[in-house]
Order: structure tokens, then C-alpha cells, then sequence
């Protein structure tokens, strides 16, 4: 049976990561040139592989990092908006530190949610989605994925069976890789 490989990859350290502001789905924060360094380390990780394809969320974040790894591997970077990180709706932009305090709802709830955000079932049957569109599609082959954290943490887990009311607290870290091979499924972080 043909392995197909996805390179999970998150985005290189953003100015809100710098200033630990909760990020979500805003579009337009720009990558730190340490972040930049880190698309950089993530395209070195790549260089050799047999990718056929590299995918990004449309943010800003991710859609750099993407570009830094798709010019790397010759490759056009094509755009997906179910790649995007959680939306974390009115806390957008506002400092982590202070939202983890108030505790303005259950973080673990997978149906809870902040004003205007999705919940962690909506983000599992979205990035799920997702994922096994790309399984398909690159069937026996190896792709990129760049996203974001909590996707990537909720995808994981999908692609493990784990249902949302299940999914571990596991952080990637910027610019990171983690490859999963589908069957058998198979982990490796970079």
C-alpha cells in the first residue's frame, strides 16, 4: 500500500507570538525576521523530499512562511482558508496573559467558544475536512501544510481518531515539522 506523507508545518514566529497577543484569524500580522529564519529552517528540513505540493492558510503568517518553503522546493503555494488557526472572535488581539486570567470561558469545552469564535469541534471538523481532502488528493505522494497551532494540534489529533472532546494539549513550535504518514499512521516532529 502507497504511504501518503503530510509536512505539517507551522508558521514562523509572528509579531503577536513576539508580543504574546492572542492571534486567531487576523490576517495581516507579519512574521518577525527570527520567523523568517525559522520558514527558512523549515524549507532546509524539506529540501530532498518528494514533495509534489505546498498549502497554506490564507493569513499572513502562514502564507509567508509557505512562500519561503515553496520557493525553496520550486513549488507554487496554493491558498486554503479551512488551514486557518481557531478563531478566537472579540479576543482577537488582546494579550494572551490577560484572557488565560479571565478565563472568559472553559478552554478545554469543545463546544464553548469566545464571542464570535469557533469551539474546538468546529476547528476538528474543519481542519479534519481539510486533512482528509489533502489524504485523498495526494494519495501515495507527499505534500506541505502550513498552519497554525491550535489547527495544527486539532488536526493531529483528527488524523489520530481522537474525537474533540479529546484532543491533547500538544504545542508546535514555530516553524516546526511534523510529518504523519497515512497507513499506518505515523508521526515524526522536526
Amino acid at each position: 500500500m502507497a504511504v501518503t506523507t503530510l509536512h505539517l508545518v507551522r508558521h514562523g514566529q509572528s509579531e503577536w507570538n513576539q508580543s504574546r497577543r492572542l492571534q486567531g484569524q487576523v490576517a495581516d500580522v507579519p512574521l518577525t525576521p527570527l520567523g523568517l529564519e525559522q520558514a527558512r529552517t523549515a524549507a532546509n528540513a524539506l529540501a530532498g523530499r518528494n514533495v509534489v505540493a505546498v498549502h497554506s492558510s490564507d493569513l499572513l503568517r502562514a502564507r509567508r512562511t509557505a512562500e519561503v518553503i515553496g520557493t525553496a522546493l520550486r513549488l507554487p503555494v496554493e491558498l486554503d482558508a479551512g488551514l486557518r488557526e481557531q478563531s478566537y472572535g472579540t479576543l482577537e488581539g488582546l494579550p494572551s496573559a490577560d484572557v488565560l486570567a479571565a478565563a472568559p470561558y472553559d478552554f478545554t469545552d469543545p463546544d464553548a467558544r469566545a464571542p464570535g469564535g469557533e469551539s474546538i469541534r468546529d476547528v476538528h471538523e474543519r481542519v479534519g475536512r481539510c486533512l482528509a481532502s489533502y489524504a485523498k488528493r495526494y494519495a501515495g505522494r507527499e505534500c506541505v501544510l502550513v498552519s497554525h497551532g491550535d489547527a495544527i494540534r486539532i488536526g493531529l489529533a483528527w488524523l489520530a481518531g481522537r474525537g474533540p472532546a479529546d484532543v491533547p494539549w500538544h504545542e508546535a513550535a514555530n516553524g516546526s515539522v511534523t510529518t504523519v504518514r497515512l497507513p499506518p499512521l505515523e508521526f515524526s516532529a522536526r
